[in-house]
């Protein structure tokens, strides 16, 4: 893996990742309960499990800062890493942003450091023929055979951000294709 920016970066907010916005606080208060990697997992499951898919749930809504994906509780993929990444970051977990290129467009995932190591979660969200589980030591993806860029992020690469902030409607050909 590369890295975009500087370690401390990965702690960081920023525009769309807002980690010191009262309803991330909250939330990743309630569920700092254990250790950095059970915050993890749970954070992980949160944003996979109760915050859909926009395409997925054909909901018209495009929110790309993460407090508003968790107060409207839907987001495309990359908006789910945004706030996957602000709840880390709100806890003291350094993580940012990877991309993978799925059928001429980009994806969004979440890079994580859990235990000294780096690894790729996707809380894109299960649907069939996708089922992504949080694993504290291996990379877990959507899309585990297609190849992912190999740059971390510790913000959206302005292209994204644009795709994101344009958006009105979340269609295919209104995702961002390149970095």
């Amino acid at each position: 893996m590369e890295f975009a920016a500087d370690p401390w970066d990965y702690l960081a907010a920023s525009e769309a990742i807002d980690l010191e916005h009262p309803l991330v606080q909250s939330i990743a208060s309630e569920l700092r309960t254990g250790d950095d990697i059970a915050f993890a997992r749970s954070a992980f499951d949160l944003v996979r499990d109760q915050v859909t898919h926009s395409m997925d749930a054909g909901d018209p809504r495009v929110p790309w800062r993460a407090s508003d994906v968790l107060d409207q509780r839907t987001g495309l993929c990359y908006a789910k890493s945004h706030a996957y990444a602000a709840l880390l970051r709100a806890a003291g977990i350094q993580a940012g942003l990877c991309y993978q290129r799925v059928s001429g467009v980009l994806h969004g995932l979440t890079a994580v450091l859990v235990d000294d190591r780096w690894v790729l979660q996707d809380p894109r969200g299960n649907k069939p023929g996708i089922d992504v589980q949080f694993s504290p030591s291996e990379d877990r993806l959507a899309y585990p055979d297609l190849p992912v860029h190999p740059t971390v992020y510790a913000e959206p690469p302005r292209t994204v951000l644009h795709a994101l902030r344009t958006m009105r409607n979340p269609t295919r050909s209104a995702l961002p294709t390149t970095l």
